[in-house]
């Protein structure tokens, strides 16, 4: 396996913010940041319309999995989001989880990140990148659309009865 900056602990950058002018970057998450954002992000869409509780996105946020690392998203000294990944999913890997705070939408940062994904995957060999998004959250599907994922399949009831998950998909060719 190819060992990127990720895997060796070291902050990614992810180019500059052009409208708060400060650096982003993508680090290991600190678990001591797991609770208070496992209660920002329990009082977002689309955690809350699950309902996700703060304690279980929290022990999520913390576990330590191989394969599976959680980052914090940052601008500046602030932490902005997290992202979590599973390395190997399906000839490529996934993008479990990203959740950008209010304050630091609509900056370009969750593209940002997408790009850190994509050049991540390539540099190791993958050939598919994937996500899935709630089909109730119309914005997230859109975003990914944009970013070049295609629909792959409808998955009913995966994480709750009534909801359904759509998977993504985007090739790397």
């Amino acid at each position: 396996m190819t060992t990127t900056q990720s895997d060796a602990g070291l902050p990614m950058d992810l180019g500059d913010d052009l409208i708060l002018g400060r650096a982003r970057t993508l680090a290991p998450l600190d678990p001591a940041l797991a609770d208070p954002l496992g209660e920002a992000f329990a009082a977002l869409s689309p955690w809350r319309d699950y309902p996700f509780s703060a304690a279980a996105l929290a022990g999520y946020f913390r576990g330590i999995q191989p394969d599976a690392p959680r980052f914090a998203i940052r601008v500046g000294d602030q932490v902005a989001g997290i992202a979590g990944l599973r390395r190997r999913w399906l000839r490529g890997p996934y993008l479990q989880f990203l959740g950008l705070l209010p304050a630091f939408q609509g900056h370009g940062l969750g593209s940002a990140v997408l790009a850190w994904f994509e050049r991540d995957a390539r540099a190791m060999g993958e050939r598919n990148l994937w996500v899935a998004t709630s089909d109730f959250n119309r914005d997230a599907f859109r975003f990914y659309t944009r970013a070049g994922y295609h629909e792959t399949a409808r998955i009913d009831g995966l994480i709750r009865d009534g909801k359904t998950e759509i998977l993504m998909r985007k090739r790397l060719d």
